[in-house]
């Protein structure tokens, strides 16, 4: 049997800014946990539902993808698994900067970083992330 998904309930509490602190609200989110696919391996991560629907690039087909969802935090990262040293790892992968080219792709969409996830152990690339920022 493979991985499966979870679902957790997580509370985070906003506060109002001005001169006084007026409101706390409580925002409820959902997070999954998903098994997300790069070239060189995976990364368990925690996602909200948007962005675990987004990694899903096959509506049919349960397998999700790490590239769709841009550069992960490393809180959300709880394990990865590197293709070339063939085992499983403990925490996020390290992250490698490629570029930060702030260059325009598209009407109003700015490239803003591209990089990739790397193993701590060999250095292989377990995946890809790009950040893009709406003007």
């Amino acid at each position: 049997m493979g991985f499966v998904p979870q679902k957790r309930k997580k509370w985070r509490v906003r506060r109002g800014l001005s001169n006084t602190l007026f409101l706390e609200i409580l925002i409820h989110f959902e997070l999954v946990e998903l098994k997300l696919e790069g070239s060189g391996g995976y990364v368990i991560a925690e996602l909200s539902e948007d962005l675990a629907a987004k990694s899903k690039l096959v509506p049919n087909i349960d397998k999700y993808f790490l590239a769709p969802v841009g550069k992960l935090e490393e809180k959300n990262m709880h394990k990865y698994f590197c293709n070339k040293c063939e085992s499983e790892f403990d925490g996020p992968p390290k992250y490698q900067i490629e570029e930060t080219p702030n260059e325009q792709i598209a009407d109003g969409l700015i490239l803003v970083e591209r990089g990739q996830y790397i193993c701590h152990q060999c250095s292989s690339i377990i995946g890809e992330y790009r950040m893009f920022e709406n003007k």
